[in-house]
Parts: structure tokens; C-alpha cells; sequence
């Protein structure tokens, strides 16, 4: 129901908006701009978005398909089984949306952002397969999407990339903030849905889980620190998340030959589901992007981000911050105009305090809105209870760190 009510809320407010714009503005442009966009926009989520989205996800789907036949995600479902049948009490220990889930995760924390969507997409449908109503998300995927829109990630590489193309002294001097804001958005998240879903935190499974967790991260961040350069850093980042694209499929195959499965036609089985989910989540995506398109080139964004200077400047000395603001109410809805304005904002100077901020509240968050509709519209529901909220408020969360942590990284 979040979701409906946002969604028509940006229909009406882009209209409002343009009429006093008209009005008493004298803007005569403002509705040729919006319905421009709205054009525009309806036709890239048909070709650049859903059409692309398509070509990848039949390849993960497909060699998801093999990696099942070849049991590598039972094998993940039976390792992570302990702790996810505490976090997601509904999903039996050995069902395969474990595996799947984890493979989501996992992409997700690698920076394989084209592997993860559809990896993502597969796990929804697993869940859905567990749904007694489906048309209203289980807790299974209330908590599923909760953690997956929290944007956890351990491999920056396309913010770090883009610095680098920037001509950025450090590059990847953005790499331990990004985690560290990741880690916390994303714990935010979690405790906010166990909460909700009346799930004990204080188990000892969980607790040894994200406490290994902790660990691991805080180790990562502690090699790469100590133990390399900043330059090699950016290295090790790209090269990793390359050989990681490249070796899952590889695995999977050559465990699919081990069981002597005909890995090819069992690809070729599980790619054509690409296809057609590709084709079922137009109508969502249409629909989204559209009115993001609206509530964009209205200019209320603008007014937002002039009303929060405002404000700040009452209590506050240094308001350099509020200069990336807009980075932070775009990225929620869309990922390449939030990509957008971190360019924009780093152009100048990639590593002066805005340059840096741009680049951690880009790389520490996710498209929330577009997540929520691509995966539960790929399974069809409705009703997404309270994933928007908790979500965007672990968003917040990491917001509000990821400004204390620039300026103690880069202030």
C-alpha cells in the first residue's frame, strides 16, 4: 500500500507543482518539460531498462538453473540453512530460496550489480513458491527485500571507477566509509523487520552469524587498509569482482558436468524464464519510472534540497553537506540520475569533501522504489507491507552516518 500512495502522491505534487510554476511563476515550459519526460522515460524503461535487463537476466537465470541441477545451491542452502531458518522462519532449512538469496547477497557484496538483479529475481520467485498469498509479501520477503535494498556491499568498484575516470588522486579512498555505512543501513534494516516480525535477535546462531559477520568486514577493511596501497586497492577491486562474474558460471557448469547433467539444455531451460520476466515487469517499471520522471523534472527535488539549506543553516555553522543532498533524495528512485549528480557534483574537484560525500551516499544506498517494483512485480504482489518504510529509513540511517563518517574521513 506504500508504494500506491507514493506513487500517486508524485502524480499529484508534479501536477501542483507545475501549476504554480505557471502560474505565478510565468513558467510556460514546465508542463512541455514534464510530459517531454514522461515520454521519454516511459520509452527507456521499455528499451534501457527491461529489454537490457532481459539478455542478463536469461544468462544467470540459466546458469541459476544449472548451479541447481547441479546441487551448488542446495549445498548453499544447507550452509546457511541455521541462520536463515531464524531470520526467515517461514523458508524450510534445505528449500533452494536459501541458496538463492544467498547468491543474491553475495553478488551484492561482490559489486556485481548485473548479476545481482537477476540472482535477486530468482530468489523472489523461490519465495513466492512459499507464499500463501500471493498477492501480499510474506515476512520471508518483507525481510528478503529489506536487507537486499540496504545496499551492503564489500567491492565499490563502479564508484570507484567512476572517480577514477574523474582523475582522483585516491580512487578508492571512498572504500572503507562505503562499507562501514553499508554495514550499518543494512543492520539498521534488519533489526527494524525482526522487530516487526517478533524474531529473537539474541539467538545464538544469529548472533554468532553477524558476529562472524562483523568480523569478516572488519577484516577486509583492516587487510585492505594495512596491507595496501590506495592504488591497489582500486586494482584489487576490480580485478576480484571480474574473476568472481566469471568463476561463478564456471563453477556451476563444471559441477553440472560432474553430475553428468546436459548443462547446456538445462541453461538453455533456465534462461527462457528471463525472458518472460523481463517482459511481465514492463508494466511495473513503466509505471515507476514515470512518475519519478514527473516528480524530477517538476523541480520540487530543487525545493527540497533549498529548504533543508535553509533549515540547517538555523542550527548549523558548516552546511557544506547539504550541497549532496540531492544525490540522496534521487538515488531511492533512480539509480542512473542519482549516477548522474554524483558526476555532476564531483566533477570540480572529485577529492574536496562534496566530492567525497557525492561519492559514499551514491556508493552506501540503493533504488529502493525501483527494487521494490522490479521484484515484486516479477512475482506479482501487491501489497509490499511495510518494505518501503523500514527501508527507506535504513537509508536515512545511513545517510546521517555517511555524513558523520566524510567528515571525519574528509572534512
Amino acid at each position: 500500500m506504500a508504494l500506491n500512495y507514493i506513487w500517486i502522491a508524485f502524480f499529484v505534487i508534479a501536477f501542483v507543482v507545475g501549476l504554480v510554476k505557471l502560474i505565478f511563476l510565468g513558467d510556460t515550459e514546465i508542463f512541455r518539460l514534464m510530459v517531454e519526460g514522461l515520454f521519454d522515460t516511459t520509452k527507456a524503461s521499455v528499451m534501457d531498462f527491461a529489454l537490457p535487463l532481459a539478455g542478463t537476466m536469461a544468462f544467470w537465470l540459466g546458469i541459476m538453473n544449472v548451479g541447481e541441477k547441479a546441487g551448488a545451491i542446495n549445498l548453499l542452502s544447507r550452509i546457511v540453512g541455521p541462520f536463515f531458518s531464524r531470520l526467515f522462519p517461514e523458508v524450510p532449512k534445505d528449500h533452494p530460496a536459501n541458496g538463492a538469496m544467498l547468491m543474491n547477497y553475495s553478488a551484492n557484496l561482490l559489486g556485481l550489480d548485473s548479476a545481482a538483479t537477476p540472482l535477486g529475481i530468482k530468489a523472489m520467485a523461490s519465495l513466492q513458491e512459499l507464499n500463501p498469498d500471493k498477492e501480499r509479501a510474506s515476512n520471508a520477503q518483507v525481510m528478503f527485500m529489506v536487507l537486499h535494498a540496504s545496499g551492503l556491499t564489500l567491492l565499490p568498484v563502479g564508484v570507484i571507477t567512476q572517480r577514477f575516470i574523474l582523475h582522483s588522486k585516491d580512487p578508492s579512498d571512498i572504500f572503507i566509509p562505503i562499507i562501514i555505512v553499508t554495514y550499518v543501513s543494512t543492520l539498521t534494516g534488519l533489526i527494524l523487520v525482526a522487530i516487526k516480525q517478533r524474531i529473537n535477535l539474541f539467538d545464538k546462531v544469529i548472533l554468532a552469524w553477524l558476529g562472524g559477520l562483523t568480523l569478516f568486514i572488519g577484516g577486509v577493511v583492516y587487510y585492505f587498509a594495512e596491507y595496501l596501497s590506495k592504488s591497489q586497492i582500486g586494482e584489487v577491486s576490480k580485478v576480484f569482482s571480474n574473476v568472481m562474474m566469471l568463476a561463478i558460471p564456471t563453477i556451476f557448469v563444471i559441477g553440472g558436468l560432474y553430475k553428468k547433467v546436459n548443462v547446456f539444455e538445462t541453461f538453455i531451460e533456465g534462461a527462457k524464464g528471463g525472458f518472460e520476466t523481463a517482459i511481465r515487469i514492463i508494466p511495473y517499471l513503466v509505471g515507476l519510472l514515470a512518475a519519478i520522471s514527473l516528480i524530477r523534472t517538476c523541480g520540487v527535488l530543487d525545493w527540497i534540497t533549498e529548504g533543508f539549506r535553509y533549515i540547517f543553516h538555523l542550527f548549523l555553522n558548516d552546511t557544506r553537506f547539504v550541497d549532496a543532498l540531492p544525490v540522496v533524495l534521487i538515488r531511492p528512485m533512480s539509480g542512473q540520475a542519482a549516477r548522474a549528480m554524483m558526476i555532476v557534483l564531483m566533477k570540480p574537484n572529485p577529492d574536496n569533501f562534496i566530492g567525497h560525500l557525492a561519492s559514499v551516499l551514491y556508493g552506501s544506498s540503493d533504488t529502493i522504489f525501483y527494487i521494490v517494483a522490479l521484484y515484486f512485480g516479477s512475482v506479482g504482489i501487491k501489497k509490499t507491507r511495510y518494505v518501503v518504510p523500514i527501508s527507506l529509513f535504513g537509508d536515512l540511517v545511513g545517510v546521517i552516518v555517511g555524513i558523520f563518517i566524510c567528515y571525519l574521513f574528509f572534512g
